[in-house]
């Protein structure tokens, strides 16, 4: 990794060895910066106040060796990134103002798919791990997670069920509970669609009854209208010598005729015109004819209109703004009411599926119990054998697996009894240590010292790496509240885990950091106004020094000398 204005960081490289690398220095020298850089690169978390004071930006760049068949490499070609001879380049920019930026294979990429990669490239293990698997939600999922596929399966199947029920067990509770309310929902339904069904509205009938009613109010008035136009365009009867439109016309027509001779090219077309506009005269004037005829000026019809119209009012009044909204509100009640009417039936088949759901769950939840069951006899004796390397030969681990009953006698049947049960299944788990033979097993939390706890949380670590398919591991700080022999045995067994991972720690302890293949030193020095940091590859004489401060506090002690170097030659035989 090259990092660049991160923290105390001004510029540095980060050079780790294909087996165990040991990160050491002084406390605030920006050991912790390693371990942020890397978290950066696998898509954590930009925090702004991380940017070097004076700085634009911080930049994290990582080179990280994949096969081109790993799910790393193939997501990130996905992603259009490009691999470089079987090595992926990944880089990410955090500005001071908070905009966070990330590549992979010289393609710019959103932040979230750095997590996706780093699920496949790396497992981080750390003291904020630790605290959490003393909790027993978190032992129960990280039991989960070693036992693979033989809890997965299962647990994705019961998942299912699980929330299958829930929905159901939610529509039967409110069908039962609100049988009252869905009663009296049914009968102003029932009684709505019977008083529409009474007027039998028809679409569009409103409005039609609005002209209609229109057209019989004023029948007179329309009446002799008609009868006036008529007698302007083709005169009245009783009065013979008045003049109408369709005289004049004709007159007019007959004066054209009679020299279209003369200039039939204009003459000629202004008298056919004429003509036709003679003929569309007498055809208004018959229809006018007409319409007088027809209309009917009937009190008992304009009544009954009006009666009508009193009915659909009533109707839109209650059920809508117009007979169409009305219509759509009867066609939504009846299928609400076919619903609520068909309550019991719903019930039956509601408690049938429940019923069903809840058989299934138990042969799932007892399925999730056997699994859990046969991965704890393993991860215990897992973890029982890595504490045996850790200077606890006699300590035990084991895992509580227990359910808790269900007094209403509704939950889940696992070994022939109904508990409790959740979205996870019936299981509560827990991790238990007997420290000492003779000894009851007491949760971790309470049954450890501090310098055993870091031993057994070490120890579960290392089981849980085992089971996490990822070349990378980085331990960060895991060994604390270690010292003495138990410490030589921590870096022995981080040792002898690298021999098929990549392990990166970072340590405090001159005894884990002897066994490490390469050991790295962040170091600040202060000129006076910018305080940088580098991070420097340890070897002979230097890493003498280092180990001979971890140990003493004082690089240039004989004795200190001398037990680092016992410290390296003990580590270099055992490997």
């Amino acid at each position: 990794m090259r990092i660049r204005s991160l923290g105390v960081i001004d510029d540095a490289v980060v050079e780790l060895s294909p087996g165990f690398t040991a990160v050491t220095g002084e406390t605030g020298a920006g050991k912790t910066m390693v371990v942020t850089s890397l978290g950066l690169l696998l898509g954590g978390r930009a925090d702004p106040a991380l940017v070097r004071v004076g700085a634009k930006a911080a930049v994290v760049e990582g080179r990280i060796v994949v096969r081109p068949d790993a799910p790393a490499a193939l997501r990130a070609e996905e992603a259009g990134a490009d691999l470089d001879d079987g090595t992926l380049l990944i880089s990410r920019t955090v500005s001071a103002e908070g905009r966070s930026r990330a590549h992979v294979g010289g393609r710019s990429v959103p932040v979230g798919l750095l997590g996706e990669l780093a699920d496949d490239l790396v497992a981080v293990h750390g003291q904020t791990d630790q605290q959490g698997l003393l909790r027993p939600a978190r032992q129960r999922q990280a039991l989960d997670r070693y036992a693979g596929d033989a809890v997965a399966v299962p647990l994705e199947k019961y998942t299912a069920a699980y929330r299958r029920l829930r929905a159901v067990a939610g529509e039967l509770e409110e069908i039962t509970t609100r049988a009252r309310e869905r009663a009296q929902e049914a009968d102003l339904l029932r009684f709505g669609l019977e008083e529409i069904a009474a007027v039998e509205p028809l679409a569009g009938e409103d409005a039609e009854l609005a002209a209609e009613a229109e057209r019989l109010g004023h029948a007179e008035s329309l009446a002799s209208a008609a009868l006036l136009a008529h007698a302007a365009l083709a005169g009245n009867p009783e009065d013979p010598e008045g003049v109408d439109a369709n005289t004049l016309v004709a007159g007019a027509h007959r004066a054209l005729e009679s020299v279209r001779a003369h200039d039939p090219a204009t003459l000629g077309s202004l008298a056919e015109r004429i003509g036709e506009l003679g003929i569309l005269l007498a055809d208004v004037a018959g229809e006018l004819a007409g319409y007088a005829d027809n209309l009917d000026a009937d009190p008992l019809r304009l009544a009954a209109v009006e009666e009508r119209r009193a009915a659909l009012t009533q109707l839109t009044r209650k059920y809508g703004d117009s007979v169409e909204a009305v219509l759509a509100w009867a066609e939504q009640g009846s299928a609400r009411l076919l619903e609520l009417d068909g309550d019991d039936d719903r019930i039956g088949e509601l408690t049938a599926e429940r019923d069903a759901l809840r058989a299934e769950l138990s042969q799932l939840a007892q399925a999730l119990t056997d699994a859990r069951a046969e991965a704890a006899q393993r991860f215990g004796s897992a973890v029982t054998a890595e504490l045996a390397s850790l200077a606890m030969p006699h300590a035990r681990v084991t895992i509580d697996i227990r359910q808790t009953e269900d007094p209403s006698g509704d939950g889940v049947e696992v070994g022939g009894r109904p508990v409790l049960y959740g979205p996870s299944g019936a299981d509560e788990v827990e991790l238990l240590l007997a420290p000492h033979p003779g000894a009851q097993p007491r949760p971790i939390a309470k049954g450890a010292s501090g310098g055993e706890l870091s031993r057994v949380m070490l120890a579960v670590e290392v089981v849980f790496a085992g089971s996490d398919p990822v070349p990378t591991y980085l331990f960060d700080e895991v060994d604390a509240g270690v010292g003495g022999k138990a410490a030589v045995e921590v870096g022995r067994r981080l040792a002898k885990l690298a021999k098929s991972a990549q392990v990166v720690v970072v340590t405090h302890l001159p005894q884990v950091a002897a066994f490490a293949d390469r050991q790295l030193l962040v170091e600040k020095t202060n000129d006076g106004s910018v305080t940088r940091s580098g991070v420097t590859v340890l070897e002979g004489e230097d890493r003498i020094r280092e180990l001979s401060r971890m140990l003493a506090g004082q690089e240039d002690s004989q004795t200190a000398r001398a037990h680092a170097e016992e410290l390296l030659a003990a580590a270099r035989a055992d490997a």
